[in-house]
């Protein structure tokens, strides 16, 4: 949000000056003409361009986490369903917001309301905050006139999605914590203990076994070529971000994931759930299945599956329907093609993906907790095995020193 200058003239002819706050110029001109003035000179207020960078800067640290965006849903669906004006909500919610940052987007899509916007085309100016469904269902319920009704069915995909997410983050929380617990003990040991041993076993006059000469290889490389490690370490994560962000890079990562033995059949049965949950909400709220598609192609979360989703959409549209289509898919069980045919042809094809989005929610809690049992087992096994190598490291060459002691008196 920019400050700009403004000198103008009113219906009546009369010029006035003064400031306004606007995304761009040309969201301020809009602004402006909402107002009934024509601008005739406009340009950005350096006083406040300082300030404002600071504001959007400031802002970017307060995220807009997902119970708020859920309060702010709720609060939304029930004052439009007591009839309350669309303008007048927001200006309610904007007081009562405790978030700066869910504050100051209230504040600019009051702003683009009165300049003409509708709700669903001021929220797409944040795409950061509302994604592409929200939007769309948004629109969807201004189209239909049943806007409360679809924020109802909103309230529940994000809830629904944040319960997911939440699962698998608090599966994985244990075994990244183990995995970065097993790297700072093993980048220890070799940084600050076996040195202490390097110079007894230099006086040794016994061959050195493969765990200490391996452990004196790795500890000389990371005390005399650290310099060397870090750079190679972060030209490496450089390289990953670098191709994460292209669309062929972050494809193949997508696939990698959905492949990974352990986790990969839980994202696989989440992704899963969230289509058929979104798909499902889309069209009882009479979303068109081909923008329903389009809508969850952009939203799934995953570009492997998005790109399925593509192909899909190319089918539909020579009218051969859903189903089929997604029997040549990938990802797309045979359950879920199964009951998608049945609810093409019985005509409830919400309800039948309704079905199978429970169905993969309890899916989903089933394999999270097979997958924290197993974890636990490799995770120890795994750093029994650190610990015991680098006990061998440290004492075989000593029990050699014992044998060769006792042999000698």
């Amino acid at each position: 949000m920019s400050r700009y200058r403004y000198e103008a003239v009113t219906a009546a002819g009369k010029p006035v000056s003064g400031r306004i706050d606007a995304e761009t110029m040309d969201h301020a001109n809009d602004l402006l003409g909402a107002r009934g003035l024509a601008p005739v000179s406009l340009r950005e207020d350096a006083s406040g361009a300082g300030r404002g960078r600071w504001q959007r800067l400031a802002l970017k640290w307060n995220p807009v986490h997902p119970e708020e965006l859920i309060l702010f849903t709720k609060q939304l669906s029930t004052m439009l369903k007591a009839g309350i004006p669309v303008l007048r909500v927001v200006e309610i919610l904007e007081s009562q917001s405790e978030n700066p940052r869910l504050k100051e987007l209230c504040r600019q899509i009051g702003l683009d309301i009165r300049g003409g916007s509708t709700l669903s085309a001021a929220m797409r100016r944040h795409p950061d905050v509302f994604a592409r469904l929200y939007v769309s269902m948004v629109q969807a319920g201004e189209s239909s006139g049943s806007l409360p009704i679809i924020l109802q069915r909103l309230i529940y995909i994000i809830s629904h999605e944040h319960q997911v997410r939440t699962e698998i983050r608090s599966v994985l929380q244990y075994p990244l914590i183990v995995l970065v617990s097993l790297i700072a003990a093993f980048v220890g040991l070799i940084t600050f203990i076996i040195p202490k041993f390097a110079g007894v076993y230099r006086k040794i006059q016994v061959e050195l076994p493969f765990p200490t000469r391996a452990c004196l290889v790795l500890s000389r490389l990371f005390n005399e070529h650290w310099a060397a490690l870090l750079i190679a370490l972060a030209g490496t994560a450089v390289l990953v971000w670098g191709a994460l962000r292209t669309p062929a890079g972050r494809l193949t990562w997508d696939r990698l994931k959905l492949r990974i033995p352990l986790t990969g059949p839980v994202l696989l049965k989440a992704a899963l759930s969230r289509f058929a949950s979104i798909f499902s909400i889309l069209q009882a709220s009479g979303v068109g299945i081909l923008d329903s598609l389009q809508i969850l192609s952009g939203t799934i979360g995953n570009t492997a599956i998005s790109r399925e989703l593509e192909g899909v959409q190319v089918h539909l549209e020579q009218g051969r329907g859903v189903a089929r289509p997604l029997m040549a898919a990938h990802y797309f069980t045979p359950m879920l093609i199964n009951m998608v045919a049945v609810g093409e042809e019985a005509g409830n094809l919400d309800e039948m993906l309704k079905e199978v989005s429970l169905h993969y929610d309890s899916e989903v809690e089933y394999a999270t907790r097979r997958l924290t049992t197993a974890m636990g087992p490799v995770l120890i096994v795994a750093m029994a095995a650190l610990v015991g190598f680098f006990a061998l490291a440290v004492y075989m060459p000593m029990w050699d020193l014992a044998k060769l002691a006792s042999k000698a008196s």
